[in-house]
């Protein structure tokens, strides 16, 4: 079984600038320093397209980390998916959706993933993982609708 959960952000950030903001390993390395993420493999910087892969090494609960992602899919600039193609969990994968109104930018983030610790594992996921998790695309996602001009 599988946990699910999403995360929206409203922004003044027009769509196509979101869109590139969230596919950019830069903004994605600076959103995340409480972890100190850093791409190791794969794209490196800049914005990361349909089929690239990215290798993140990260700190999460005191513990070093690695992570590889695959863009599976994307249509400029309503959404793409990221996929973890090797990794801590058994199954993670993001969905990354923008909206624009006449009001503002919509990012809705749709999380789906499994821990790999079998039986005991549909507890971690329910009472750490998914809280830890939301937590961290929150930050990241305040981090994206900031406009860029003041910071």
């Amino acid at each position: 079984m599988a946990v699910y959960f999403e995360c929206t952000t409203r922004t003044s950030t027009p769509q196509s600038d979101l869109f590139d903001r969230a596919r950019s390993i830069d903004a994605h390395k600076d959103s995340m320093a409480q972890t100190r993420e850093e791409a190791v493999a794969g794209v490196t910087s800049g914005l990361i397209s349909l089929g690239e892969e990215v290798t993140w090494r990260a700190w999460h609960f005191g513990v070093p980390l690695r992570m590889t992602s695959r863009i599976t899919e994307m249509e400029s600039p309503n959404y793409f998916v990221d996929e973890q193609v090797k990794g801590p969990f058994r199954r993670f994968r993001h969905v990354h959706e923008f909206n624009q109104d006449s009001a503002a930018t919509t990012m809705i983030d749709r999380i789906e993933f499994a821990a790999p610790f079998g039986p005991i594992g549909r507890l971690v996921e329910r009472l750490v993982l998914a809280r830890y998790l939301q937590k961290l695309i929150e930050t990241r996602n305040r981090h994206l609708a900031e406009d860029p001009a003041r910071g």
